[in-house]
């Protein structure tokens, strides 16, 4: 069997060129950048061992299995982070919610944050490669999440402080900004069949997916500094009661932001006083 022909055999399956591309590749054991070498040796045999290995990937790639949890590793604002099972595969969406954290921090200086849920460490790590003189914190109820988190840590030389508890409970004073992407999916989504091989805990938020957002925003105002920040990731239609809940919350200069594809997906909201 040729790489080309091998490929077809994964596109026979189902998956996409592209998935098929890295998973031949992981089986190869070549870098994830090398898909024009694919092109270039797309009439080479495939080993015989590759090709059972490509096989199996393939296999659990057809069955729904992320392709993250299969190589192992996702990129995230720049970063490449360690995934597996026990943490959710980071997404595009949240880098939304990375980019209004480092504009709002600029390089840090003198500003502390808290990344609320870290699961893979994404969101405090992207802000503290992009603003490295801030103080930059993250929990996660989850020590299995934390472990893969302070993981990342290390293999980016990034320092930020990683410490187990259910979301503010574990704040350590009062911050310049507060980030999360928490479970906002109701419980009877029927979308959440989809993500069965993603943490539960990471994903679902009661009946009506804002359980989590609500105790967030309840307890945001006493952790902030006057004028630091709340920044919460939400459903695709979830902005408009999220604004509720900070503005309820005390919060002011509240808005949302876009994904790509135009979605309000973050939603933010400002203390002016302290809470």
């Amino acid at each position: 069997m040729t790489l080309a022909e091998a490929l077809r055999a994964a596109a026979s399956q189902g998956l996409a060129r592209l998935d098929a591309q890295l998973l031949l590749l992981h089986a190869l054991g070549r870098a994830q950048d090398e898909r024009t070498w694919l092109i270039a040796h797309d009439a080479d045999e495939l080993p015989r061992a590759s090709a059972d290995v490509y096989r199996q990937l393939c296999e659990r790639r057809a069955a729904g299995e992320p392709l993250a949890y299969i190589v192992g590793h996702k990129e995230f604002f720049g970063l490449l982070l360690q995934v597996d099972r026990r943490v959710l595969v980071p997404r595009p969406d949240t880098e939304t919610l990375v980019e209004w954290a480092v504009e709002l921090l600029g390089d840090g200086a003198g500003k502390s944050a808290i990344d609320l849920g870290t699961g893979s460490g994404a969101i405090a790590l992207a802000i503290k490669r992009h603003c490295p003189a801030a103080q930059v914190e993250a929990v996660d109820v989850s020590q299995d999440a934390l472990a893969v988190a302070q993981a990342n840590a290390r293999a980016l030389a990034l320092d930020v402080g990683f410490h187990q508890a259910f979301w503010l409970a574990g704040a350590r004073g009062r911050y310049d900004l507060i980030a999360s992407n928490p479970p906002y999916i109701a419980a009877a989504d029927p979308h959440l069949a989809s993500l069965r091989h993603e943490p539960l805990g990471a994903l679902a938020a009661g009946a009506d997916g804002l359980d989590d957002i609500r105790a967030i925003a309840a307890q945001a105002p006493r952790h902030l500094q006057p004028g630091g920040w709340l920044l919460l990731e939400h459903g695709w239609d979830q902005a408009a009661p999220v604004r509720e809940l900070l503005a309820a919350a005390g919060l002011r200069n509240i808005g949302s932001r876009a994904d790509l594809a135009g979605i309000a997906r973050c939603t933010g909201g400002q203390c002016l006083e302290l809470g």
